[in-house]
């Protein structure tokens, strides 16, 4: 709910259909925002860290990349 409240739109999430070359066999959640400041203020929000703290620290280890779309 923070990342959609930021204006966040899930493209995809879930395991791999197929994994080549290194690529991990693990989940993944491509979303995306009108901006990278949009992607960076939804990493930043307070709404985000809440949720952070409900889920644990320990609770799953996150990458978390922001890439400028083309």
């Amino acid at each position: 709910p923070a990342v959609q409240a930021a204006g966040g739109r899930f493209l995809a999430r879930g395991m791999p259909a197929k994994v080549y070359e290194a690529g991990l066999n693990q989940r993944t959640v491509v979303i995306e925002f009108d901006s990278v400041q949009a992607a960076i203020a939804a990493h930043d929000s307070p709404g985000y860290k809440e949720a952070l703290k409900a889920l644990g620290t320990n609770a799953v280890e996150r990458e978390l990349r922001i890439v400028e779309g083309v």
